[in-house]
């Protein structure tokens, strides 16, 4: 094993039993083709060809196509096809100088292989004996992902917040930490990754912030998604997540790019320019142009 394993797991998909989903010109998600095939049979909701699907001509505006969509989610969760809805939707194709292209249920959104957004926070503490991370145990009912290891703080980015006030909310829930404290939480770029699920497509980007945490500080968990906290030495953490699959399999990318920001994985590592390519590949979408 090691740091380029970690990111291939998260890039695995072959596009060739996908169609891209386009909005115009825009192209938004990639759908498989046995589900193109179900989208068809709504027309009032799809123009689903052998080559592309779109939103229906009449569906030009983002409420239209925001209540579609969730029509079809409620139809889907009461036929099986959906096993659960979240209830949170996300904002597709909005940034902060543009609103969304529609909203959509997060359960509904790897179906459509549209790109999902989510925050990602590294909670450090400098310490006489070197750096040292906090890292979560996802708890044991999670839905997905139960008892793997995950950052101190991380969440899907819904509708209607900016992604410091997210940050913010996150902290509060996953890890109790106080806004005032939350709010000194630093962005450090981002990371993607495209992979194929049971589900669909998740041509993601995470968002990533640096917390420097008290050395004092104990995170609380509030909202039960995490079963506890530990503090690791930052040489335990960069051979957990080089040597083993203990993570959940994005908080992978976020900590390779942080232990390379902070020096720990360095040029000697005759991966290390594989290694920097493969946080930001190429998207078989165009995320930055959406976001």
């Amino acid at each position: 094993m090691g740091w380029l394993d970690r990111i291939a797991e998260c890039n695995r998909h072959n596009l060739s039993g996908f169609l891209p989903f386009e909005v115009g010109e825009t192209r938004i998600g990639w759908v498989r083709r046995s589900l193109a095939e179900r989208l068809a049979e709504r027309p009032e909701v799809f123009a689903a060809g052998a080559e592309r699907v779109d939103f229906a001509a009449g569906l030009d505006t983002p409420e239209r196509r925001s209540a579609a969509l969730a029509e079809v989610v409620r139809d889907w969760h009461g036929s099986g096809l959906l096993r659960r809805v979240s209830g949170e939707l996300l904002a597709i194709g909005a940034n902060v100088a543009k609103p969304p292209l529609f909203l959509i249920d997060r359960s509904a959104v790897q179906a459509f292989g549209f790109s999902a957004v989510g925050v990602h926070v590294n909670g450090y503490v400098r310490r006489p004996d070197g750096l040292h991370v906090w890292i979560a145990e996802r708890a044991a009912g999670r839905h997905s992902y139960p008892g793997m290891l995950d950052n101190v703080v991380a969440g899907g980015q819904p509708a209607g917040l900016s992604l410091r006030e997210n940050v913010v909310k996150e902290a509060a829930e996953e890890a109790g930490i106080p806004q005032a404290l939350a709010e000194r939480a630093r962005p450090a770029g981002a990371v993607t990754y495209c992979l194929e699920t049971d589900a669909g497509l998740r041509p993601d980007i995470l968002y990533v912030y640096d917390l420097e945490l008290p050395a004092g500080f104990q995170p609380c968990n509030t909202d039960g998604e995490v079963a506890h906290f530990e503090l690791w030495p930052a040489a335990r953490l960069a051979a957990t997540v080089r040597d083993t699959t203990r993570f959940k399999f994005n908080c992978n990318l976020v900590i390779i790019d942080f232990l390379i920001r902070r020096g720990v994985l360095g040029p000697e590592d005759p991966d290390y320019p594989a290694i920097l390519a493969g946080l930001r590949p190429a998207l078989p979408i165009d995320p930055w142009r959406l976001w």
